[in-house]
């Protein structure tokens, strides 16, 4: 890279002995030397070599110069040998030496703006080569095995600023909302966007204050064992598909204006799209993807056995927000189960079973029940979703509830969901508002999801506190994107002295799974695996089980006129749902508690081990003798 070194300027870094600064009023180089010693050598020579050059113009060279002598004795003479007298010789003199004079007051007005233009140049010169150097990637060498990563003192500093006093949940749980709720975000412009921290995985030394491993998530996982020796979580190794079928037809073209002119601002669940607008996933498949770094939650587990309550809410968050990170790049919506449709999902090579039912139609609600090796996971979902034409924005109404065996229980709420450009422009999703994370034991944590804005080029930024329930004082901060990967940092950073430096105490929590997908659907490998429908899985399953939907399984294939006319007939079938309940339809798996959330009541993999689906219905074929309670009957009705 060449730079101009008459108009340079060079610069030692006060926080890094070995690094120096050129700003050349275009761009900034940040240079590290290998000594101290070196980096005056390199300065000294920059310098000399600035000085072969001549100097830009500086205010002393616009200094006002003293007034100019003017002499009149060549006009005088010249004027003489024409014959002009005397007396209007000297009126000519006259005029010119006033002329002469008001030019040379212009000339020192336009002196004194140009000292001062130079003067506001150099001042702003130097103010934004101080800003440039104050949030550089300020790298310094890693003197532990622990996670440290650049810049992560700009964050800070940056965030300097607490939250107010009503912005903090009180001791016994309820929540104040205030306008500070949206007010301050940590600019992570330069420490979420360095290459260390989108590649990091680190591996740490023995430590009490946390450590992230170097892991296979499908198939282990590193926690601490008793006195701090470290175990290895086995689970066996399960062969799932890494792709989906080739397409079958090609896809057609949508007319989208003459959707959307006759459903604008009307709710999500009524509006008729068709089938290329799905992605070959339902809901109720949706929810366990939420699962899929649920080594978290095993490894918050191990944390709570070993009396570290702190790492294990840590490790929680982190979970709560890695549910998040699949939907980047994911521009089709699920399908909307069927009233009484079902999802199952054994997946011994990550220690847990989970199932999900359709539970109501009209509002939609679906529920889900996950075990796991030492807890369980539950939640209900009323997503109320509207169509804007340009966005879709879906707002999620249910609590998640996550319980360990020794009756540490954490409860959350998701956020606002948006996706935008739904007709023009690159489709994008988003994700904003605050999640609190309340726990039973001694800690709760808040974090807020950062709305993009239009000009935003470091999106998708989560940061937040963890709280200790006893007394009120924040304890740990995590800061990361809920795309890429999240970091904590022990204690309240923005209450350290003035000097401290955070870089050598952040260790990361959570990485996103970077492996490339293969669909025009964007699918990570894990949501590929979620509708593989093997023959001996074929044999277990109910008739409700969103695998056998077949406008899905169309669509998987790639037969979207089948695909479009199965959804079409399912979606008449739906919409007799509401009558349905109506008449006192109850959801087969899930039953309603005294708060009015939907808890599993036991019972389906006991069935499925019988292959005993007595009752159940064929929500997705025609009417048969067993299945009068299905909707399809219904329409026959």
């Amino acid at each position: 890279m060449e730079t101009n070194a008459q108009v340079s300027s060079i610069r030692a870094s006060k926080s890094d002995d070995k690094r120096l600064t050129i700003f050349t009023g275009t761009k900034t180089l940040h240079l590290r030397c290998v000594s101290r010693e070196d980096r005056t050598a390199w300065i000294e020579a920059l310098l000399a070599a600035k000085d072969l050059f001549p100097r830009v113009l500086s205010s002393n060279d616009f200094q006002p110069s003293e007034d100019v002598v003017i002499s009149t004795d060549k006009l005088r003479s010249r004027l003489l040998q024409g014959g002009i007298g005397e007396a209007v010789i000297k009126d000519c003199e006259s005029i010119m030496l006033l002329e002469l004079s008001e030019m040379q007051n212009q000339l020192k007005a336009l002196q004194r703006k140009h000292i001062k233009l130079l003067d506001t140049l150099r001042q702003l010169e130097t103010e934004k080569l101080e800003l440039e150097t104050t949030v550089v990637d300020e790298t310094k060498e890693r003197k532990s095995y622990c996670g440290r990563f650049s810049d992560f003192y700009s964050v800070m500093s940056e965030g300097s600023a607490t939250d107010s006093d009503a912005d903090n949940e009180s001791q016994d749980g309820a929540d104040v909302e205030t306008d500070e709720d949206d007010g301050i975000y940590f600019d992570t412009n330069d420490f979420l966007s360095s290459e260390a921290l989108r590649s990091a995985s680190y591996r740490c030394r023995e430590s009490g204050s946390g450590c992230v491993f170097d892991k296979d998530a499908s198939f282990s996982d590193c926690v601490w064992g008793p006195e701090k020796e470290i175990r290895i979580i086995q689970y066996p190794y399960v062969k799932r598909r890494d792709n989906l079928p080739e397409p079958k037809e090609k896809e057609k073209p949508v007319g989208l204006w003459s959707i959307i002119k006759d459903n604008i601002g009307k709710d999500l669940s009524g509006v008729c799209l068709p089938v290329y607008f799905n992605e070959p996933l339902s809901s109720l498949q949706k929810c366990f993807e939420d699962l899929e770094y649920s080594y978290l939650v095993d490894r918050a587990l191990e944390w709570g056995k070993q009396e570290n309550d702190l790492m294990r809410i840590l490790n929680v968050a982190a979970f709560a927000v890695s549910g998040y990170a699949s939907t980047e790049g994911r521009q089709c919506k699920p399908f909307n189960p069927l009233l009484g449709e079902t999802y199952e999902a054994d997946y011994p090579d990550k220690g847990l079973r989970f199932f999900s039912e359709k539970v109501s139609h009209h509002p939609m609600i679906v529920a889900c029940h996950c075990e796991g090796r030492g807890w369980k996971f539950w939640a209900d979902s009323n997503l109320k979703g509207k169509f804007w034409g340009r966005s879709i924005q879906l707002d999620p109404v249910g609590i998640l509830t996550l319980q360990f065996e020794d009756g540490e229980t954490f409860q959350w709420s998701k956020v606002t969901t948006s996706i935008y450009n739904i007709i023009l422009g690159k489709i994008y999703c988003d994700h904003y508002g605050t999640m609190r994370i309340k726990g039973s034991g001694n800690y709760s944590c808040k974090l807020k999801f950062k709305e993009q804005s239009i000009i935003d080029r470091n999106p998708h930024q989560v940061h937040g506190f963890v709280q200790d329930n006893r007394t009120g004082e924040k304890v740990a901060m995590l800061v990361g994107k809920w795309d890429e990967a999240m970091y904590y940092v022990l204690g309240d950073p923005t209450m350290k002295p003035k000097g401290y430096d955070p870089m050598t105490e952040a260790v990361l929590l959570w990485e996103r799974d970077k492996s490339a997908t293969k669909t025009r659907y964007n699918l990570t490998p894990f949501a590929i695996s979620l509708n593989e429908l093997t023959p001996d899985l074929l044999e277990k399953l109910p008739p409700t089980d969103s695998r056998l939907r077949p406008d899905q399984r169309h669509l998987e294939n790639g037969e979207y006129e089948m695909a479009n006319a199965e959804k079409l007939r399912l979606e008449q079938l739906q919409r007799q749902a509401r009558k349905l309940q109506e008449r006192g339809w109850q959801p087969r798996w899930f039953n309603k508690d005294e708060d009015g959330c939907y808890r599993y009541i036991g019972g389906y993999w006991e069935a499925r081990e019988k292959r005993k689906w007595d009752g159940i219905p064929d929500i997705f074929g025609q009417c048969s003798g067993s299945s009068r309670n299905s909707p399809s009957c219904l329409i026959e009705e």
